[in-house]
């Protein structure tokens, strides 16, 4: 990759390096210059431009992060559009992160333009938590050096999620002493059901019984015989000896104990057995507590259907100090600090606009009109539904019940505009206004586009970045912008009190500070249809296709 400066006249097809402002327009960082931009910047007067200039030998950052990406992941997981050189990884559902630490050491050792940063292995992790990111550092990564990291990454995936268990059967055996209270014991059960029913799973039953070998071994066995699929001892008092009255109870019963103490503090009396391959754990005092601890670390794989070997117990202790983790109060302080929500995919929701009377189509509305045998509107909340959005509502006006017919039961929110012949804002008002308050942004989309791809709506989604200035996306196709537009939440306001039959286009100049150009892979976002002539013609380009 060649990079530096670069005379405006040779600069068609190179990547600018830093944005610019030319003929009242933002041309940003990253942007592929076309004719277009390169005479913007001539009738400027610019002279010369930073930008890099790609190779035979170089791959695109995003063409490179996307495919390191789609390597890596492995079950459990979905991978985000790529943008900026970037490409992160999401869980599906709640589980546990398995990461091949030594061969993503390997990857990132490659070349420094490649870089792997993940989740620590054996995360508890929940739907659409973020788990990973792919991110090349300049504007392209070498072939070879990518070719080598995918080799490496490769054989067999490096990053999975596994699932929790729903509905494992945990049962629980409480010792009593002559002075043990029943409000200790009852607090145990509730918090022992709390971390249970957190990670899936059903306390299926307790039994409390005396503190005495013979007591724990009758429990134990009675409590597998209800098939329980684990079983949780918490003693009176804590387990000090591998002879102690809780490991000897276990193996009375007919348990065999594997491994006794931790190198993770709290946790460090935890005791590993097993009873006919069903996990056996002798609790820790601290198990009694609702603050993490090693209990917890061995909980959470067995729930998700890992095993916990002596070997993994022995490797817990490089970050097993748990004591002042941010999870924990800090010594003497009394205090609980604030919860730090984890890294997730953006709650941005897809807003479908449908409402319009169809006024050049004549007599027909051509929403409902087929392509490719499925509704134009249909076409467009399918898109909205495969693209990891946070839920799809349509906006309905002009023969709603056609409209609802054409969505053929498909789940998404309906929003009913009775004022759309007043114009395309009091749809888009209408709309903004029944979005959840969790919703962070949203997609928009006209109905009559039927060829955006749920892949546009990724790729705006992926894009989408406040905290970089990135909160207007808007498509473009060889530096000409299209729909759909993802609009931030704080421009929400702006968009109720619109006025008139006109979009929010307007608001994209008048922020043209935080507006991201994401260029796309054809011209499908500047499509649209209009008259009986672009929807025969657009039928029958889709039969040649």
């Amino acid at each position: 990759m060649r990079f530096g400066p670069v005379p405006v006249a040779e600069a068609v097809g190179a990547i600018l390096a830093h944005s610019r402002k030319v003929g009242g327009r933002r041309l940003g960082k990253g942007r592929v210059l076309g004719n277009e931009d390169v005479a913007a910047l001539r009738d400027a007067g610019v002279e010369t431009v930073i930008a890099a200039r790609l190779d035979a030998d170089d791959v695109h950052e995003d063409a490179a992060a996307e495919r390191i990406a789609a390597v890596l992941a492995g079950a459990g997981t979905s991978v985000g559009a790529p943008f900026t050189g970037r490409a992160n990884l999401f869980a599906q559902a709640s589980g546990l992160l398995v990461v091949d630490a030594e061969r993503l050491d390997a990857a990132n050792a490659v070349d420094e333009s490649i870089t792997v940063a993940t989740l620590p292995a054996w995360s508890l992790v929940r739907g659409k938590q973020m788990l990973a990111t792919v991110k090349i550092i300049p504007f392209a990564a070498p072939r070879a050096a990518l070719d080598a990291v995918c080799a490496l990454l490769g054989a067999a995936p490096a990053l999975r999620v596994a699932p929790l268990r729903a509905g494992m059967a945990v049962a629980l055996v409480q010792t009593r002493l002559p002075d043990t209270r029943e409000s200790v014991l009852d607090k145990t059960t509730r918090v022992l059901r709390q971390r249970v029913e957190s990670l899936e799973g059903v306390l299926l039953a307790e039994i409390r019984c005396d503190h005495e070998a013979p007591a724990v071994a009758d429990a134990v066995r009675a409590l597998r015989a209800q098939g329980a699929e684990m079983v949780l001892v918490a003693g009176a008092s804590a387990i000090v000896d591998r002879r102690d009255v809780v490991p000897a109870g276990i193996e009375a019963a007919g348990g065999a104990i594997e491994h006794f103490g931790m190198p993770v503090d709290p946790g460090n009396l935890l005791l590993l057995a097993r009873l006919d391959g069903t996990p056996v754990l002798g609790l820790p005092g601290c198990a009694r507590s609702p603050k993490f601890n090693g209990f917890d670390q061995v909980l959470q794989r067995l729930a998700a259907g890992l095993p916990v070997t002596p070997r993994d117990v022995t490797r817990l202790g490089v970050g097993g100090l748990l004591k002042e983790i941010a999870e924990r109060p800090q010594p003497r302080s009394g205090k609980e600090p604030e919860a730090r929500a984890p890294a997730r995919a953006p709650h941005v929701a897809a807003l479908v606009l449908a409402a319009g009377q169809s006024r050049r189509m004549g007599a027909i509305n051509k929403l409902v009109q087929e392509v490719d045998g499925v509704a134009m509107v249909a076409r467009a909340v399918d898109a909205a539904r495969a693209a990891a959005t946070h839920g799809v509502w349509v906006v309905t006006g002009h023969e709603p019940e056609a409209v609802r017919r054409a969505l053929g039961g498909r789940e998404v929110g309906l929003v009913h505009n009775p004022l759309y012949a007043d114009g395309l804002s009091t749809s888009l008002a209408a709309g903004i206004a029944a979005l959840p308050d969790d919703v962070e942004a949203v997609v928009v989309l006209l109905g009559d586009m039927p060829r955006v791809s749920a892949r546009v709506v990724d790729r705006l989604i992926a894009a989408f970045d406040p905290v970089e200035g990135r909160s207007i996306c808007v498509p473009t196709w060889r530096g000409k912008r299209g729909n759909p537009v993802l609009w931030a939440r704080r421009f929400f306001p702006e968009m109720e009190t619109l006025r008139g039959d006109v979009g929010a286009r307007h608001l994209i100049g008048e922020h043209d500070d935080v507006v991201c150009e994401v260029a796309m892979d054809d011209d499908a976002v500047l499509l649209d249809v209009d008259s009986p002539d672009q929807l025969a013609a657009l039928a029958g380009g889709s039969e040649q296709r």
